[in-house]
Order: structure tokens, then sequence, then C-alpha cells
């Protein structure tokens, strides 16, 4: 294993951190952050919650019951326990592509941070600061051990899904006001946990759902159990049969350590646009901007280049998408879609597309590669050259190393305030929508989670 800096206590290190982070600590900025990140999230697991895996979920979790402790979004008017609520909302919020992602850590993290700080916050009664400071505490560690272990890791493991554990007990944790003690099991119980494997591409399944549902759900149960004195191991990360040792052929130390309490990794946030794997998002972005730009027609293009980096080719490559799902993750299915339709919303995504003729007829012309240049600038960019080739000899070039929804290119709080009542409009009255967002967006004044809730009832 390639090692850089020294894992010594990292496991108590970011215990000992997560005791001591106080809403106090954070500035206006990161509180904004953590706000719009929720809002995000919010979308994506309302509108996912429409689709066939969330069906499934909410139809296991009713039928298992419990204590009415937390918020199944799945099913507003019925609440359930707060394991099982944060695995029905982390699951579901991971359906429709469209949450949240850290580019160096590839990882997704509202959808496991998320449901476990909304499970917990309802389960002990918290106030909107304290489910603010959990969120950015899950966002902290979560981010900081994906870093650490990409990009390795993530050829055979879904980050979302393993270090996912590790963020939503960080969460659950501050929540549950743990001991530094208390904190170092509760993170051992999470690791021991972890897990969530890329295969599920292979097939197009569920599977993908599940993880960061499944890591809320354990995050929560970690949480719960170490307040209540269940021991795990104490050195769970760094441990030469930990976690780190585990699952991955490389480990940066200092990437968890480094500014750790003094900058704070939700700033680097990037948010979906497009309502496909967030690999595809460079690519759309040029293919939409060099057709609005160009005005050429489809049946003007000769071919299509596309210099990506490697692991966009190892998860996107997929020329014969057969389901709408598949088509997420199929970057020459994505850029033609871009080109035929101007746009690769959620409503884009559908089946007659999908089947499209011209959509088709464009994918078979793409030709995707490894561009040195790009790949030596990931994971920090995820960049892609585009290079169409016409029938009249012209050939019209595109590059981005910032797709739209990336800190170096930001969403705006009005884009996403404007993306979550797009996602929810067909579901609440337009006066819930606006009194949810606006209770949502002063969260550090409210009581509790119940006073932006009630908005969906």
């Amino acid at each position: 294993m390639k090692v850089t800096g020294s894992g010594e206590k990292i496991t108590l290190q970011l215990a000992e951190y997560l005791v001591d982070l106080k809403f106090a600590d954070l500035s206006e900025e990161v509180i904004t952050a953590a706000k719009l990140a929720l809002l995000d999230w919010f979308g994506s697991a309302l509108r996912g919650r429409q689709e066939e895996p969330a069906r499934i979920i909410n139809a296991l979790v009713t039928e298992l019951g419990g204590s009415p402790q937390a918020t199944n979004l799945a099913n507003i008017a019925n609440k359930t326990t707060a394991i099982n609520g944060a695995l029905v909302n982390g699951t579901i919020s991971h359906i429709i592509e469209l949450d949240d992602v850290h580019k160096a850590s590839i990882f997704h993290a509202a959808a496991p941070v998320m449901p476990a700080v909304l499970a917990v916050a309802e389960l002990v009664g918290a106030t909107g600061i304290e489910a603010i400071t959990a969120i950015v505490a899950g966002y902290e560690v979560g981010i900081r051990l994906g870093e650490a272990i990409t990009p390795s890791h993530y050829e055979i493991w879904h980050t979302t899904g393993t270090v996912g554990h590790f963020a939503a007990a960080a969460s659950a944790g501050v929540l549950l006001k743990l001991s530094t003690e208390e904190m170092v099991h509760a993170i051992g119980t999470a690791g021991t946990q972890a897990s969530g494997l890329w295969e599920f591409i292979e097939d197009g399944a569920m599977s993908k759902h599940l993880h960061p549902g499944k890591a809320a759900m354990g995050g929560v149960l970690a949480g719960l159990l170490a307040k209540k004195g269940f021991t795990a191991a104490k050195k769970i990360i760094e441990g030469k049969r930990g976690f780190v040792q585990a699952t991955s052929q490389e480990v940066d130390w200092t990437k968890i350590t480094e500014g750790l309490g003094k900058h704070y990794k939700i700033m680097e946030n990037s948010y979906k646009i497009h309502s496909s794997c967030r690999h595809t998002h460079p690519a759309l972005d040029v293919a939409v901007a060099l057709k609005r730009e160009h005005g050429f027609t489809p049946e003007s293009i000769k071919n299509i280049k596309a210099g990506v980096y490697q692991v966009a080719l190892d998860i996107t490559e997929n020329y014969h998408p057969q389901t709408i799902y598949q088509s997420k993750f199929s970057l020459p299915y994505c850029v033609a879609l871009g080109i035929v339709k101007g746009k690769a919303g959620l409503g884009e995504f559908s089946e007659s597309n999908l089947w499209d003729k011209e959509i088709r007829n464009i994918m078979s012309k793409v030709e995707l590669r490894v561009d040195q240049e790009i790949q030596g600038l990931y994971p920090k960019e995820w960049g892609t050259k585009l290079e169409v080739e016409l029938t009249d000899g012209r050939v019209i070039t595109g590059v981005t190393h910032s797709p739209k929804g990336d800190p170096e290119n930001p969403a705006s709080q009005e884009e996403l305030v404007s993306k979550f009542k797009d996602l929810t409009k067909e579901m609440f009255a337009v006066t819930q929508i606006d009194s949810f967002v606006e209770h949502l967006l002063r969260l550090e004044e409210l009581t509790g989670m119940e006073e932006v809730l009630k908005w969906l009832k």
C-alpha cells in the first residue's frame, strides 16, 4: 500500500474534533452552504420517492412497523423508527441522480448525511442550530476520509456507501452529544458496517440507491449503540485490519487532518444540474454549449471525440444502454441527448428518448478516449475535451474543467431554489413550497426540524 503521512490515532482525532465542534465555529458562508445542501437533498429525496425503488423500500419499512420516531419522506403521513427513517430517506434521495457530490473524494455526502441528521434530530428534538452543526460534521468526516483513499478505493467500492457510514455516524454522534470515548465507538461501529460495491453497475441494479440508505441507517445505529455503551474497534480507520487497509491500495493521511477545524469541506460541494452520473456532466455541459453556440444540426455531425479521465471511461463507457437508469451512466448517450434536446434534466431521461433514432445515431458517432491532460488533473478537476467534426469539414472544440455546479462554476442560491421547486412542483401547492423554502433557509432560528417538515404535510 502507498502511504502518505501518519495515520496514528486518526479515529481518535476525528472523535475529538466532532465532540469539540460548535455552531459558533461556523462562518455565515458555511451555515448557508449547509442549508443549501439540505434544501438540495430534500428536492432529490421528495422527487425520488415517486420511483419504483422508493416504493419497494417504503413498503418494506411500513410492513416492519415500529415506534413513530422520525419522518419517512416516502410516506410523510406515517412516521417510522429513526433507523428505518434514515434507511428510506437515504435510499430515495439517491435515485434520480440529482444529489450533490464532492469531486476529490468522489462522495455524495448529502445522501447518507441528511437522512441521519433528520432522523436523529427528530428523535432527540434537536434545534436548527444543532442540525446545521451535525450536517457540517458529517460532510467533514466523510469527505476527508474519502479524499484520503481516492482514487483506488473507488475502483471497487462505492464511496457513498462506504465512507457514508462514517459521515452519518459523525452527524448522529454530534446530535446525540456523545463523549469522545462514545464517539470513537460510534465511528468503530460505523466502520465495521461500511460497504457498497460497484458491481451493481453491470446490471443497472437498485443496489446503488440502497448504499446511502444503508449508510445513513448504519450511522444512526452506530450512534445510538454508542450512546448505550456498545463498544467497537478503537482504530477502525487506521488499524492493520481496519477500513483503509481492507478497502484501498493507497492512503494520504494528511487529507484527513489538513485544515481540520479551519477549512470546512462543505464549501467544496458540487451540485448537479443534469439528472445523470456526475462523470457525464462535463461532456454534457460542453455538448449543450457547442450546440447552442454554433447551431449545427444532428444530421451535420460526422463524429464526436470526447477526451475524458479514466474513471469516467470506467463508469460511463456504455454504448448500448437498455434502460433509462443505464442511460444515466452512458456518456455517449448523455452527449447525444444534450445535443438533440439541449438539456438533460429529469424529464429528458425518458423511455421515448432512450430509443430515439436520432439520439441513437449520434451515440454511434461518439468516440471516448482518455486525455492525458484531463487525466492529470483528476480527481481535483473533472474535465472533458469535446471535439465535434461536421460533414462540411469544420471541427468545433470545447473544453471544461469545472462543470456547472462546481465551486469553481457555482450554482447560485436562486438556481438551487429553482431546482428544488421544479422537482417538487407536482407534489405540493406553491404556498407549501414557498413556506418550506423560507423556513429551511432560516433553519438556525428554528426550534426544530418540525417547523420545516410541517409544510410537507
